[in-house]
Parts: C-alpha cells; structure tokens; sequence
C-alpha cells in the first residue's frame, strides 16, 4: 500500500501530505514507533485538507481529522448511495488513525513510558496509506 500511496502523493496538492508520510516511514524504519503515529495522522489530516481546499469545502486549516472526514463524506466525495455501506468505512477513518495515534503517542505518557510495538506502527502506517488511496482516487473521479 505505502508504494502506490506515494504515488498518489507525489502530486503538488499533497506536498505537505507526502512529506509527512515519508516521515512517518523514515520513523517506521528506524523504529520510532511514537513520531511514526504522529507523522501518519498529519499525513492523514494534510491530505483530506488538500482535498478540502482545492474543493473549496472548507476554510478551517485547524480542523483535525474527525471533522475533516465529515466534510469530505457530506460534500459527496464518497457518493451518496454508498454512504449507508460506507458507514462502517466512516467508523473505521475516525476511529483508526486519529484514535490509536491519540492514544499511543499524540498526548503525554504520564508517569509510564508507553512504548509503542512494531506491529501497531506498521498498521497504522499501512491503514493510513490505504485511507490516503481511497480518499486520493475518490478525489481524481470527482476532479
């Protein structure tokens, strides 16, 4: 997935999403699990916001994911007699990325260190890399 992903990315509109994902596997690689999440979820985020902006559905740059995927799902870039199958794929954008990254490494440890294992690194980069396919082959058929 990460390789067709890139090549999606390697599109101006996603500058910033491609170097952030890039990040992410670079981090991946030297196995720093925690900036890996981190880089997945801004990759995430900075490409739906592309999206977003080149659509013109949104002018909020702060936004976070969550919001982000409700614009993109209410502003038809899934079709509209999809969304009810697709209700399940909504459930799986928000809670995936964004939830595991918050939870694993977007917020303090507290007095334990959280270490993130391999495995839940490589899925998320994995799972992001896929959100960005759907989301970047959606926006080229809406284009």
């Amino acid at each position: 997935m990460v390789k067709p992903a890139l090549s999606f990315l390697a599109d101006p509109i996603y500058k910033g999403a491609n170097e952030e994902f890039l990040n992410a596997h670079e981090h991946y690689r030297h196995g720093r699990y925690k900036e890996c999440l981190n880089d997945c979820l801004k990759a995430f985020e900075s490409c739906l916001k592309a999206i977003c902006e080149k659509r013109r559905w949104n002018d909020n740059k702060k936004d976070t994911a969550n919001r982000l995927i409700a614009i993109v799902f209410d502003s038809g870039l899934i079709p509209s007699l999809m969304q009810s199958h697709f209700s399940a794929l909504r459930s799986t954008l928000e809670s995936g990325v964004p939830t595991i990254r918050n939870d694993q490494s977007g917020h303090g440890q507290g007095s334990e260190k959280v270490v993130v294992p391999e495995y839940i690194a490589s899925y998320i980069l994995h799972l992001t890399a896929s959100n960005i396919l759907l989301l970047a082959k959606a926006y080229e058929k809406i284009k």
